[in-house]
């Protein structure tokens, strides 16, 4: 309980911050759903790729655990998917070795998430009401992930931010900053992992 006290101080002492992430983050997804309203073949032909890559490419053993119903399988490898690759890959490495350049690949999924899943689809509009809440959750994990690579690399530009001094000693607090909101990146992805694979399966059924 102490790491998650610890984890949500960060939040409370730099919640500007945090809430400029959630708005901006939520709100290109926004963006992206009312553009891709008036350009359905760009979601048509995004939602076919993303079919492809499920079926055929190397996400398929997640689609097949999926299609299969297999729950802790696809609870387990939808967790390990976006924490290893969604968060730590993809925003917290690049953001280690070059201070906020995880932040572009915050900017490039939230925009994605938008154009993908527009209830502006006729197909996707009954399947968007409780998709809506892993679009919060996993969203919200992203964020989190994201506010990580905020608090590194504003210790490490700006040392005393963090009460350190040195650019070296700032990267090190950096990392133990990011350490504590990764427990709360964990706990949210493993919670929107399993909702998501809950909700896919049981609607799945109810269509089939």
């Amino acid at each position: 309980m102490k790491l998650i006290r610890d984890a949500w101080e960060l939040i409370k002492e730099n919640r500007t911050a945090y809430l400029v992430i959630n708005a901006v983050y939520y709100g290109l997804v926004v963006l992206g759903m009312i553009y891709v309203g008036f350009n359905q073949p760009l979601q048509q032909m995004l939602l076919k790729s993303i079919g492809q890559a499920f079926t055929a490419g190397p996400l398929s053993i997640v689609g097949t655990t999926y299609d299969k119903a297999q729950i802790f399988p696809a609870i387990g490898l939808t967790f390990i998917v976006n924490l290893l690759l969604g968060s730590i890959a993809e925003i917290t490495v690049p953001s280690l070795v070059i201070p906020f350049s995880g932040f572009l690949m915050g900017i490039i999924r939230a925009v994605l998430w938008g154009l993908i899943l527009s209830p502006a689809a006729p197909s996707l509009r009954l399947a968007m009401i409780p998709h809506s809440l892993t679009l919060l959750l996993e969203g919200q994990g992203y964020i989190l992930a994201l506010f990580a690579a905020y608090l590194q690399a504003r210790a490490f530009l700006w040392p005393k931010s963090a009460d350190v001094e040195g650019h070296l000693r700032g990267y090190l607090e950096g990392l133990k900053r990011t350490g504590k909101v990764y427990l709360l990146v964990t706990l949210v992805l493993a919670v929107s992992a399993i909702y998501e694979v809950l909700e896919v399966v049981i609607l799945a059924r109810m269509i089939h």
